[in-house]
Protein backbone atom coordinates (compact mmCIF):
# COMPACT_ATOMS: atom_id res chain seq x y z
CA UNK A 1 0.00 0.00 0.00
CA UNK A 2 2.87 2.50 0.43
CA UNK A 3 4.06 1.57 -2.50
CA UNK A 4 1.16 2.55 -4.20
CA UNK A 5 0.62 5.99 -2.37
CA UNK A 6 3.73 6.69 -3.30
CA UNK A 7 3.41 6.28 -6.83
CA UNK A 8 0.53 8.23 -6.40
CA UNK A 9 1.53 11.23 -4.83
CA UNK A 10 5.17 11.57 -6.18
CA UNK A 11 5.28 10.38 -9.62
CA UNK A 12 2.11 11.35 -10.88
CA UNK A 13 2.57 15.02 -9.89
CA UNK A 14 6.23 14.69 -11.15
CA UNK A 15 4.58 13.41 -15.02
CA UNK A 16 2.27 16.43 -14.78
CA UNK A 17 5.26 18.80 -14.29
CA UNK A 18 7.02 17.21 -16.78
CA UNK A 19 4.17 17.15 -19.49
CA UNK A 20 2.94 20.61 -18.42
CA UNK A 21 6.78 22.30 -19.37
CA UNK A 22 6.80 20.31 -22.29
CA UNK A 23 3.91 21.89 -23.33
CA UNK A 24 4.75 25.22 -22.53
CA UNK A 25 7.38 24.69 -24.55
CA UNK A 26 5.35 23.62 -27.48
CA UNK A 27 2.83 25.52 -27.61
CA UNK A 28 4.05 28.95 -25.56
CA UNK A 29 3.05 29.77 -21.80
CA UNK A 30 -0.55 31.50 -22.44
CA UNK A 31 -1.64 28.74 -24.76
CA UNK A 32 -0.74 26.03 -21.66
CA UNK A 33 -2.77 28.23 -19.00
CA UNK A 34 -5.65 28.44 -21.60
CA UNK A 35 -5.67 24.88 -22.01
CA UNK A 36 -5.36 24.30 -18.37
CA UNK A 37 -8.47 26.44 -17.36
CA UNK A 38 -10.35 25.25 -20.38
CA UNK A 39 -10.46 21.84 -19.21
CA UNK A 40 -11.25 22.92 -15.68
CA UNK A 41 -13.97 24.43 -17.17
CA UNK A 42 -14.90 21.60 -18.81
CA UNK A 43 -14.73 19.43 -16.38
CA UNK A 44 -16.86 21.17 -14.03
CA UNK A 45 -19.35 21.64 -16.37
CA UNK A 46 -19.91 17.30 -17.79
CA UNK A 47 -19.51 16.31 -14.23
CA UNK A 48 -22.13 19.24 -13.37
CA UNK A 49 -24.85 18.03 -16.33
CA UNK A 50 -24.00 14.40 -15.82
CA UNK A 51 -24.39 14.55 -11.81
CA UNK A 52 -27.87 15.64 -12.23
CA UNK A 53 -28.51 13.12 -15.01
CA UNK A 54 -27.43 10.42 -12.15
CA UNK A 55 -29.07 12.15 -9.35
CA UNK A 56 -32.67 11.58 -11.39
CA UNK A 57 -31.28 7.94 -12.26
CA UNK A 58 -31.04 7.04 -9.25
CA UNK A 59 -34.34 8.50 -7.91
CA UNK A 60 -36.11 6.33 -10.79
CA UNK A 61 -34.26 3.83 -9.56
CA UNK A 62 -35.60 4.00 -6.16
CA UNK A 63 -39.02 4.59 -6.84
CA UNK A 64 -39.27 1.66 -8.68
CA UNK A 65 -37.91 -0.08 -5.60
CA UNK A 66 -34.33 -1.11 -7.35
CA UNK A 67 -31.17 -1.31 -5.85
CA UNK A 68 -29.44 1.46 -8.11
CA UNK A 69 -26.19 -0.53 -7.82
CA UNK A 70 -24.41 0.30 -11.51
CA UNK A 71 -26.13 3.68 -11.13
CA UNK A 72 -23.99 4.35 -7.90
CA UNK A 73 -21.15 2.95 -9.58
CA UNK A 74 -21.09 5.58 -12.49
CA UNK A 75 -21.56 8.77 -9.73
CA UNK A 76 -18.51 7.44 -8.37
CA UNK A 77 -16.70 7.76 -11.54
CA UNK A 78 -18.45 10.64 -12.53
CA UNK A 79 -17.26 12.62 -9.07
CA UNK A 80 -13.67 11.31 -9.27
CA UNK A 81 -13.74 12.26 -13.56
CA UNK A 82 -15.12 15.65 -12.36
CA UNK A 83 -11.98 15.74 -9.57
CA UNK A 84 -9.48 14.75 -12.16
CA UNK A 85 -10.35 17.26 -14.58
CA UNK A 86 -10.25 20.29 -12.06
CA UNK A 87 -7.03 19.32 -10.92
CA UNK A 88 -3.72 21.17 -13.39
CA UNK A 89 -2.90 18.71 -15.72
CA UNK A 90 -2.82 16.99 -18.79
CA UNK A 91 -2.78 13.40 -17.89
CA UNK A 92 -5.32 13.55 -15.03
CA UNK A 93 -7.61 15.11 -17.42
CA UNK A 94 -7.30 12.87 -20.05
CA UNK A 95 -8.30 10.26 -17.42
CA UNK A 96 -10.87 12.13 -16.16
CA UNK A 97 -12.18 13.04 -19.66
CA UNK A 98 -12.76 9.16 -19.79
CA UNK A 99 -14.68 8.61 -16.52
CA UNK A 100 -17.10 11.17 -17.68
CA UNK A 101 -17.75 10.38 -21.14
CA UNK A 102 -20.49 7.92 -21.15
CA UNK A 103 -18.62 5.11 -24.06
CA UNK A 104 -15.63 4.85 -22.32
CA UNK A 105 -17.31 5.01 -18.14
CA UNK A 106 -18.56 1.46 -19.86
CA UNK A 107 -15.25 0.43 -19.79
CA UNK A 108 -14.22 1.57 -16.25
CA UNK A 109 -17.35 0.10 -15.12
CA UNK A 110 -16.51 -2.98 -15.62
CA UNK A 111 -13.28 -2.82 -14.93
CA UNK A 112 -14.00 -1.20 -11.70
CA UNK A 113 -16.89 -4.32 -11.34
CA UNK A 114 -14.45 -6.87 -11.84
CA UNK A 115 -12.28 -5.64 -9.35
CA UNK A 116 -14.79 -4.88 -6.34
CA UNK A 117 -16.22 -8.77 -7.74
CA UNK A 118 -12.75 -10.46 -6.68
CA UNK A 119 -11.90 -8.26 -3.41
CA UNK A 120 -15.64 -9.65 -2.71
CA UNK A 121 -14.42 -13.09 -3.25
CA UNK A 122 -11.25 -12.91 -1.80
CA UNK A 123 -12.68 -11.42 1.35
CA UNK A 124 -11.24 -8.43 0.95
CA UNK A 125 -14.22 -6.69 0.82
CA UNK A 126 -17.12 -6.94 3.36
CA UNK A 127 -20.52 -6.35 2.50
CA UNK A 128 -23.35 -6.32 5.63
CA UNK A 129 -26.41 -5.85 5.38
CA UNK A 130 -28.88 -4.58 7.69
Amino acid sequence: MFIRLLILFTCIPLLELYVLIEAGRQIGLFSTILLILLTGVAGAWLARTQGVEIVRRIQIEMEQGRMPGEVLLDGAMILVGGLLLLTPGFCTDLVGFTFLAPFSRNFWRGVLSRWVQRNIEQGSIHIHRY
